[in-house]
Order: structure tokens, then C-alpha cells, then sequence
């Protein structure tokens, strides 16, 4: 009984003496939306104070909300571009964003294009005109992955059938 009391405590003893890590989990990558501004303003180039993303599932947008920040997941704006990561996006959005003129502008309605989109907004004296760049980045990962699989495996098909074809034509031979 009493060796099991000293291993007992000694158990208990290990735990403080073992340093202890923080553990962080992660569900892997995450949707993400890239917004590169180009600006059609006459005169001082504006600058981005804050912005806004709003998502909808409706296309006309009646049911706009803006995006949550949860975890990693939110909407945040540099001097010139702006940037959104999420768990999932909803199918259409729109941004309202503040410049530095003190004009806040709102977008046309847009769709999400892939699973990282980028898009390029035309700053406009009253709004913003989001377009999507069409771009790899369009294809969400596995697809590329899966259509180079494919790829490689017919190749592999052509070449063994074409080696079955020259030997069969040797044997006649």
C-alpha cells in the first residue's frame, strides 16, 4: 500500500514540475477576400479610414448584415486595401467604406467569386465599383490539387497503354 501512495505522489509532483503549453487548435484554412483600390478621383488621392463588409443572402441585398468578428474571422481596412478572412462568406456582399475626405462611399452589390477572391474597387466621387479579378486564387485549393491528379493519371494510362501496344506489335513480329 505504501508503494502505491509514493507513486501516487509522485504522479502529483510530475504534474507541477512539467512545463505546461497552451494548446491552439485550428480547422485549417480559411475563406478569405482581397480588395485592392484604384481610385478615378480628379484632384488629392483619398486614403481608407474604416470600412465595413456586409453580407447577404438575398441578391438585393435586403438582408444585409455586417460580417462578425469571431476568432480569426472579420473585415479590416489598411490606407489602401482592405482585407476579410471567415469561416464562410455569405453568396453576396457590399462594402461602405470611409475616406479620408469624409465621405463614406457604398459598392455595388457583389458576388463571391472562390474561396480566395480577390477584386479590385474603383473609388468613384460618390461609390465604389467592386469588380473580381480572375485569377487561380479562383479555384479553392483542392480542386487544383484534384484536376493535377487526374492529369497525372492519364498520362500514366496513355503511357502504359502505349507500352501493352509495342509489345504486342514486337511479339507478332
Amino acid at each position: 500500500m505504501t508503494e502505491f501512495r509514493i507513486l501516487l505522489l509522485l504522479f502529483s509532483l510530475m504534474q507541477f514540475l512539467l512545463p505546461s503549453h497552451d494548446v491552439l487548435a485550428d480547422t485549417g484554412p480559411k475563406p478569405s477576400m482581397e480588395f485592392a483600390f484604384k481610385q478615378e478621383l480628379t484632384g488629392e488621392q483619398v486614403t481608407i479610414i474604416s470600412g465595413i463588409l456586409y453580407e447577404c443572402d438575398q441578391p438585393d441585398c435586403s438582408d444585409a448584415s455586417s460580417l462578425e468578428e469571431l476568432g480569426p474571422q472579420r473585415f479590416y481596412c489598411e490606407a489602401e486595401s482592405c482585407r476579410a478572412l471567415a469561416y464562410g462568406f455569405a453568396p453576396y456582399h457590399r462594402l461602405e467604406i470611409e475616406f479620408s475626405d469624409g465621405v463614406t462611399r457604398e459598392s455595388n452589390i457583389f458576388e463571391t467569386t472562390g474561396f480566395d477572391s480577390k477584386y479590385t474597387v474603383t473609388v468613384n466621387p460618390d461609390d465604389l465599383q467592386v469588380d473580381a479579378q480572375l485569377s487561380l486564387g479562383v479555384l479553392p485549393p483542392i480542386a487544383i490539387i484534384a484536376v493535377t491528379c487526374i492529369c497525372v493519371l492519364v498520362g500514366l494510362a496513355l503511357i502504359v497503354g502505349l507500352i501493352i501496344l509495342i509489345r504486342r506489335r514486337s511479339a507478332k513480329n
